[in-house]
């Protein structure tokens, strides 16, 4: 099973990019990338799972679920600005507007049914992280300790500066041996240039997952719509290059009745957090807020 897949190999006819849990080889998450256009919705009926709706690209996006109207007011990109979101319940039919720009829709197999819930940007929480070379922002979308009206769904955003790692230290959440959280996840990469607001094809980072066992041991490159699938192992670092600031969007979900972010780190690099206490945080650091990008960014 591949578990790397550059952009475009998991295109649909009607989505840029379409995780599932066949093509994934797992049992639970799940995303769908669609670009919009005028005159051209999107429907989604979620079957059995459960939804979390991000404009990546796209403002003033018309959103029904099961016939309620809403309205994404979105960003005009991930490096510009934190968007607002909707959480969609499973069995629920969700049908996307807008004359342009690209939305995700993040999904996890579930069966509890909650109400659907629309998340001002301003309510998200932005979450500076880790030190030094290794600070980076979390935007914690439906995450356990932001959103608890979920039955499986974690949703994070991360932002890298350009020259930072992270994903580090190495850290697992695959239910092997001594570690007992196991959430399958997805990475999708976009890789962004300090000059624009979303994604650029000419910018490439790094990223390192290895396994328990071993027989999975790789350092790729990846570029702007990639995807990574972590069933098992430990990732770890993401890297993004001086000029390219790295964004990623993790979709995670898993068996646990009770929903997780909890993960455990490779023995013999956890001491590194401990390093960060003597270390300055980036002050480029938060990329991004509500009100859009910070001027230090």
């Amino acid at each position: 099973m591949t578990w790397y897949h550059p952009a475009g190999t998991l295109a649909t006819d009607t989505a840029d990019l379409h995780v599932t849990p066949e093509n994934a080889g797992w049992a639970y998450s799940g995303l769908q990338v669609f670009t919009l256009s005028t005159g051209s919705p999107v429907s989604v009926t979620l079957t059995g799972e459960e939804g979390v709706i991000v404009p990546l690209s796209a403002r003033n996006v018309a959103v029904t679920i099961d016939g309620a109207p809403f309205t994404l007011e979105g960003r005009d990109g991930v490096f510009d600005s934190v968007s607002d979101w909707i959480y969609a319940p499973v069995g629920s039919l969700v049908t996307l507007s807008g004359e342009s720009g690209e939305i995700a829709i993040c999904t996890a197999r579930a069966s509890e049914v909650f109400p659907v819930a629309h998340v001002a940007a301003a309510d998200v929480s932005v979450e500076v992280r880790g030190s030094g070379q290794a600070t980076r922002q979390v935007t914690n979308i439906a995450t356990p300790g932001s959103f608890t009206a979920a039955h499986k769904i974690n949703v994070c955003e991360v932002i890298t500066p350009g020259g930072n790692w992270s994903s580090w230290p190495p850290h697992r959440h695959d239910g092997i041996g001594d570690c007992p959280t196991n959430n399958e996840e997805i990475y999708y990469f976009r890789i962004g240039r300090n000059d624009k607001p979303h994604g650029d094809p000419t910018g490439t980072g790094l990223f390192r997952l290895y396994t328990v066992s071993g027989s999975v041991d790789e350092t790729l490159s990846v570029r702007d719509g990639d995807v990574y699938v972590v069933p098992e192992g430990y990732h770890g670092p993401t890297v993004a290059p001086p000029e390219y600031p790295m964004y990623f969007l993790n979709v995670l979900a898993g068996p646990a009745e009770d929903r997780t972010m909890a993960f455990c780190d490779d023995p013999a690099h956890h001491w590194i957090r401990d390093s960060w206490n003597t270390q300055t945080q980036d002050p480029r650091l938060p990329w991004t807020t509500a009100a859009g990008r910070t001027e230090k960014s």
